[in-house]
């Protein structure tokens, strides 16, 4: 039988859960009241689980006003009002879920090597494939030969066509024809694959900028959307790529893959509060359906039930 998204979710979620949830309750049920070094000890789980110093300590200093406003005495009661505080610190920002609301619309997709960027492309065409619109993909990662394979087989296997040139070529030539080509085929939605190299962050930003200009001057009319890919398995270091980016690229959404493979899935709280950008899609596996829209309720119900 067929999981429900939010079972893939929840499964997708269980080594993070053992990680955070589990040792949680650990703690809830050890001790009889709620003092200083309770806190202390949820402390270190959520810093351990990559949930971040700043992030953390925002989250401690928001469950112990809220636990002072409802007046909770019961340390078996500490858990759900910190899943509440953690749901609203996710849900408190007015953000936008990923959707295509009008088309013509460009999303440029960019990210380091290895996160699972080409991978996640492939998977969001198919999805707006399957929502009814008419797709199309820019192989805008010249420099990684891989990457331009890779995509080419994604739009076999969805039916997607895929405009590339040879390794090597410049990015925005890639990136302008794919413009003229969708325009042509009257494409609803344009998905450009871009360079991550951050070892030279002049040339990554120089890069990404020269692109974002041909996609002004050539499409000024569709809608824009940039989406970050982080690997989650990479805990705060995906935190400090994304700042980099969101130097060169006015970043709308995080994609963050490999939550199924990673203990420290908290890493999502910090996104959220530390860079102020939305977690729009989360990868919980292998599979097409496993990149799934982000929700703060259903990521909240998965991880703390």
């Amino acid at each position: 039988m067929a999981l429900s998204l939010f079972s893939k979710l929840k499964e997708g979620l269980d080594k993070t859960r053992k990680g955070i949830t589990d040792k949680i309750d650990d703690l809830f049920n050890s001790y009889g009241e709620i003092d200083d070094k309770l806190f202390d000890e949820l402390e270190e789980i959520l810093i351990t689980a990559d949930v971040g110093m700043q992030t953390t300590m925002t989250l401690i200093d928001l469950l112990k006003a809220e636990l002072k406003v409802r007046k909770v005495k019961d340390v078996h009661e500490v858990k759900t009002v910190f899943k509440d505080v953690v749901e609203k610190m996710l849900t408190e920002k007015d953000n936008k879920p990923f959707s295509i609301e009008k088309t013509p619309t460009i999303i440029m997709v960019i990210g380091v090597n290895g996160v699972g960027k080409t991978t996640s492309i492939g998977k969001i065409a198919q999805k707006l494939k399957d929502d009814g619109n008419r797709v199309m993909i820019a192989a805008g990662d010249t420099f990684r030969a891989a990457a331009i394979e890779q995509l080419k087989v994604w739009g076999d296997r969805t039916g997607v066509p895929v405009v590339h040139q040879s390794e090597g070529s410049d990015p925005a030539a890639v990136v302008f024809d794919a413009i003229q080509s969708a325009k042509a085929r009257k494409v609803d939605v344009l998905i450009c694959d871009t360079a991550g190299r951050l070892h030279n962050k002049v040339n990554l930003m120089n890069e990404l900028a020269k692109v974002f200009r041909v996609i002004e001057r050539e499409y000024p009319e569709a809608e824009k959307e940039v989406l970050l890919v982080l690997d989650a398995t990479t805990g705060q270091n995906a935190i400090q790529q994304a700042k980099v980016f969101n130097e060169a690229a006015q970043i709308t959404g995080i994609v963050l893959t490999k939550l199924d493979g990673t203990a420290k899935g908290g890493v999502v709280l910090a996104i959220d509060s530390e860079l102020d950008i939305p977690v729009k899609l989360i990868g919980v596996g292998e599979k097409v359906e496993d990149l799934q829209l982000f929700d703060a309720h259903d990521f909240v119900e998965a991880l703390f039930n």
